[in-house]
């Protein structure tokens, strides 16, 4: 289809977004020259096709040709960049849709794109865990681990591994509510004043916490979206990315500040 004088630019989106093999190939072309081999190659669809897309390429000053090769201009690079800015967007839309209400909201100043390059490993019906599994994968690689928030659904299950790992020496700051606190301490009494004698755990009490919890590894942070309903762990959502990390630091001071740490005779009421 050869654009007309009065075409839009959302005929152009449309044009691109109707057969992905354009936005790959337009794609390749703004990064480096291709023949028409290199892109039936990269795109896996027919000669015919290549050329009718060359062609529509070349109408719309995409694209200019020397020899066997073919090469973006200056706009067709521009129009290259903004439809893999927006396919990213729109992969990072697909994978946080069914879980972003258990995230935290733009109030607190998290935002998505602090998580756009960002591991999400959400629960399944036939695999509850999957975000508690990760969460054990990031932990058992940490020498420092900090947490802050409600998700006794996330700690229950791997008070074992995390109190193995505190007496071990790994350092470890947890701020919880006192009924967590409390039920962590009662269902694994002996792990917990292990953790506590060995000197690398301080546990901080708060009554007013998030509903979903933030941890900060060594080198990444990450998101635990808790559902109250169901009692569970939907989502963990872990990065490296500095502003990201930025934000749970951040996060972590606010609700750390002038906080009393609890020893093995504090009651927990």
């Amino acid at each position: 289809m050869i654009p007309s004088a009065t075409s839009s630019p959302l005929d152009d989106v449309e044009y691109l977004a109707r057969s992905e093999h354009r936005v790959t190939a337009l794609d390749a072309l703004s990064r480096r020259p291709q023949s028409r081999a290199d892109l039936r190659t990269l795109t896996g669809v027919s000669q015919s096709t290549i050329g009718r897309t060359l062609r529509a390429f070349e109408d719309r000053r995409w694209i200019t040709r020397e020899g066997a090769h073919y090469e973006a201009t200056a706009l067709g690079t521009f129009v290259a960049t903004g439809m893999r800015e927006l396919i990213d967007r729109l992969e990072t839309e697909h994978r946080l849709r069914e879980v972003w209400e258990w995230l935290p909201s733009e109030a607190t100043g998290f935002t998505i794109e602090m998580i756009s390059d960002a591991v999400v490993t959400v629960a399944a019906a036939d695999d509850p865990y999957r975000p508690v599994n990760r969460f054990l994968t990031l932990l058992r690689e940490a020498d420092r681990f900090r947490f802050v928030g409600f998700d006794v659904a996330l700690l229950e299950p791997c008070k074992d591994e995390l109190c193995g790992r505190i007496v071990e020496g790994m350092h470890t700051e947890i701020i919880a509510p006192p009924a967590v606190a409390k039920y962590i301490r009662s269902t694994a009494p002996e792990q917990f004043a292990a953790a506590l004698e060995s000197g690398n755990l301080v546990v901080r009490l708060h009554d007013d916490l998030p509903h979903y919890g933030v941890s900060l590894f060594d080198t990444r942070i990450a998101i635990s979206g808790y559902d109250p309903a169901s009692g569970s762990v939907r989502v963990l959502v872990d990065t490296d990315g500095p502003a990201a990390r930025e934000w749970a630091e951040s996060a972590y001071d606010a609700y750390r500040r002038e906080l009393p740490t609890i020893a093995l005779e504090t009651p927990l009421a």
